[in-house]
């Protein structure tokens, strides 16, 4: 299927070839027009603007909604063709196109992820810290990061029930690890992580650095469904009234979108009740 974002013919020609996991196809392509794997197309917006060819073994942002059985193999002959060309962004290529995989739904659900990881790691890709793998709950790409070399941080800790490791790094974590680690509690809706964090000192209304950066942690535990987090933050003083950058909704909006939308809502009907009631709303 043509990307109508795509007006390079022979980038959709190989963007194609991913689609249909043609790896013969893409190789042929990439030998006879080696730019392909050192140029960024001129597209794209957000997170995926001018993307590099390899960028799109991901699936993500969504385009087709699958993944090609063999899409290990399809990146294994894009990478291969870039580092034969010498190109220089071979490894910003590598370590984006993990951080695309890792949070990425569609490699997942297609049974492909973890392969994908192990490929780009070998490759070369940094595994880092995991936060955005931890951001979009895909824990299973967060613990084979982990496997493969990624720091373990008081927010990984805490996000995968670590609970000795949680204790260790609390009592050294910076003034950004703890707040990084707050919202990562309220993501995850940890009310004990987030009552040990209070104590410890974290500013309770900054909209979050990492783990969502339009928000505050009392929209995150709002989004967990947890409403002994969103207790343990406004009772420790959480303003209800803040609102996130992108939808200008207050944590009692996102409650009640959740409300609407989830298909099993009662923990946001009482998550939203309990806001209206702290707001003094009927």
């Amino acid at each position: 299927m043509n990307d109508p974002e795509i007006d390079d013919p022979l980038f959709q020609e190989a963007v194609s070839a991913i689609n249909a996991g043609d790896v013969s196809a893409l190789e042929r392509l990439l030998e006879a027009h080696p730019r392909l794997v050192c140029e960024r197309l001129d597209s794209g917006e957000g997170y995926f603007r001018r993307p590099y060819l390899l960028w799109f073994v991901a699936e993500n942002p969504v385009r087709n909604g699958k993944l090609p059985g063999n899409i290990a193999q399809v990146a294994r002959a894009i990478i291969g063709a870039a580092k034969r060309e010498g190109a220089e962004s071979v490894q910003e290529q590598l370590d984006d196109a993990l951080g695309l995989v890792v949070t990425g739904r569609v490699p997942r659900e297609c049974g492909v992820q973890l392969e994908l990881i192990d490929l780009l790691i070998e490759a070369g890709a940094t595994p880092g810290a995991g936060h955005g793998a931890l951001f979009q709950r895909e824990v299973a790409a967060y613990e084979r990061l982990l496997d493969r070399g990624a720091r373990l941080t008081l927010a990984g800790a805490i996000c995968t029930g670590r609970e000795a490791d949680v204790a260790r790094r609390a009592s050294t974590a910076t003034a950004a690890d703890r707040q990084i680690a707050l919202r990562a509690a309220a993501l995850y809706g940890k009310a004990g992580a987030l009552g040990m964090l209070i104590g410890l000192g974290v500013d309770l209304n900054a909209h979050s650095s990492e783990f969502g950066p339009h928000a505050t942690a009392l929209h995150h535990a709002v989004s967990s469904g947890s409403l002994d987090a969103v207790k343990v933050l406004a009772r420790a003083g959480a303003d209800p009234g803040t609102r996130d950058r992108v939808h200008q909704g207050t944590p009692l909006d996102w409650a009640e979108y959740y409300e609407r939308t989830q298909a099993a809502p009662s923990q946001w009907t009482r998550i939203a009740a309990y806001l209206r009631d702290k707001e003094g709303r009927p």
